[in-house]
C-alpha cells in the first residue's frame, strides 16, 4: 500500500515540475523518448543494444495483419497447429473469427494463438511469416532487428532494440485501424462460429488508464526479456514514443519519460491555415493581393525556444495584376537564434484577375464631361 502512494505521489510531482534529461535516470536496461513528429531523439539509454522483445513484437505482426485485413478481412478456422503456449485469446479448434479479429487478440490480450493463427492463414507458416516481418522492418528502418518468431516467444536469434521499436510504433501509428485499435481498453469480438458467441476482451497496456495522454501501445513479459512496453502519447499536437525494454517499473519509467518530454517541449505552429499577407499589387483594381503559405509549417523546439523564433518574408519585388490562385509570390524563412529552421513558398491565395484600364487624356477627359453633364 505505501508503495503505491508513493508511485502516485512521484508521478504527480513529475507532472509539476519541469525536468532536464541529466536529472533523468530510469531502470530500464534499454530507453528510449523518439519524436514522432521529427525523428529526434529526447533521452536514451543503451538504445541501440540487441535485446528480447517478448510480446512488443506483435507490433509488427498485428500491423501486417490489419494491412491484409483492409485488403481482404478473411475468414480463419482455427485449427490444433494454431494452438501456442503463453498467454492467448483462447481460442478453439473449429471457431472462425476474421483477420482484424486475430490483431484485436494481439493488441488487447497478447494472443500468441491470434499470431499464430495469422501468421499461417496469411503465409502459410510461421517462418514465411517472418520472412514478411524482417522485410517490413528493414524497409522501415530497424537496422539491428531480426525478427524469427511471430509472437515474441523467446528465441536466440530473435532480437531488436529500443530505437528500432520506435521507429516501428511510429510506423504503425500511420496505420489508421491499428491506430484505433491500440487506443482502446478493450474491444469485443463476435465469433463466425459459433454465431452467438461474443468476447470482450481486455488491453494488457495500462498506461491508458495511467497517463491520459497515452495513444496506445503493447505490453511484453518472457522470463528472459523482463518485462518489455512500448507505448506513445499526445500532448497538444506532439506525438512521443516510448520504449523500454527489461524493465521492472516500466510504467514509472514511462509516466517519467512523458513528464520530461511534454513539459520540456512543444509543438509550434509557424503558419498554419489562417495565415495570411497582404501585399501591394501594382495594375489592379485591387491595391493589395493577400498571400498564403504553400503549406503549414510546424516544429518541435523546446518549451524555453517557444517564443524566441523570428520570420522574415522575402517577396518579388512587384506584383502585377492578374494574379492566379497558387501562383508563386516569394518565400517566408524561419530563424531560431540566427539560425534557419523552416520555410516556406509564399502563393497567392484567390484570383486577382481585375486589372486597371489604362485610358488616353482624351478619353479621361470625356470621360469627365459625360459624368458632368
Amino acid at each position: 500500500m505505501k508503495r503505491t502512494v508513493a508511485i502516485i505521489l512521484a508521478i504527480f510531482l513529475l507532472g509539476c515540475f519541469p525536468l532536464n534529461t541529466g536529472a533523468l535516470s530510469v531502470f530500464a536496461q534499454s530507453a528510449v523518448l523518439y519524436c514522432v513528429d521529427n525523428g529526434k531523439v529526447y533521452f536514451s539509454k543503451n538504445e541501440n543494444k540487441r535485446m528480447r522483445p517478448a510480446s512488443t513484437t506483435k507490433i509488427l505482426t498485428a500491423l501486417i495483419t490489419l494491412e491484409f485485413a483492409q485488403k481482404n478481412n478473411r475468414k480463419v478456422r482455427f485449427t490444433e497447429d494454431m494452438i501456442c503456449e503463453g498467454s492467448s485469446m483462447y481460442l478453439k479448434a473449429g471457431e472462425v473469427v476474421t483477420l482484424r479479429d486475430l490483431a484485436v487478440g494481439m493488441m488487447m490480450c497478447s494472443g500468441n494463438d491470434a499470431a499464430k493463427a495469422a501468421a499461417l492463414s496469411i503465409a502459410g507458416s510461421e517462418e514465411k511469416f517472418s520472412e514478411l516481418m524482417n522485410a517490413r522492418a528493414r524497409k522501415i528502418g530497424m537496422k539491428n532487428t531480426n525478427f524469427v518468431t511471430v509472437s515474441g516467444l523467446d528465441d536466440e536469434n530473435h532480437y531488436t532494440t529500443a530505437y528500432d521499436m520506435a521507429l516501428l510504433m511510429s510506423e504503425a501509428l500511420k496505420n489508421s485501424d491499428f491506430k484505433k485499435l491500440t487506443c482502446k481498453k478493450s474491444e469485443t469480438v463476435r465469433f463466425i462460429n459459433p454465431d452467438n458467441k461474443i468476447t470482450t476482451y481486455a488491453n494488457h497496456n495500462r498506461m491508458l488508464s495511467l497517463n491520459r495522454y497515452c495513444i496506445g501501445g503493447k505490453t511484453g513479459f518472457t522470463k528472459a526479456s523482463g518485462r518489455c512496453l512500448v507505448t506513445a502519447a499526445k500532448k497538444d499536437g506532439l506525438t512521443f514514443v516510448c520504449v523500454t525494454l527489461n524493465d521492472k517499473r516500466d510504467w514509472y519509467d514511462h509516466n517519467l519519460l512523458y513528464s520530461y518530454g511534454f513539459e520540456n517541449y512543444r509543438m509550434k505552429t509557424l503558419c498554419g491555415a489562417d495565415f495570411i499577407l497582404d501585399v501591394d499589387t501594382v495594375g489592379g483594381e485591387k491595391s493589395k493581393t493577400a498571400l498564403c503559405a504553400e503549406n503549414e509549417i510546424k516544429t518541435v523546439v523546446s518549451a524555453e525556444d517557444y517564443n524566441k523564433i523570428k520570420s522574415k518574408f522575402y517577396i518579388d519585388n512587384f506584383l502585377y495584376a492578374p494574379q492566379k490562385s497558387g501562383e508563386k509570390a516569394g518565400s517566408i524563412y524561419y530563424f531560431l537564434n540566427s539560425k534557419k529552421i523552416a520555410s516556406a513558398k509564399l502563393i497567392v491565395a484567390e484570383d486577382n484577375n481585375s486589372v486597371k484600364e489604362n485610358k488616353s487624356i482624351w478619353e479621361n477627359i470625356k470621360g469627365f464631361f459625360n459624368n458632368a453633364f
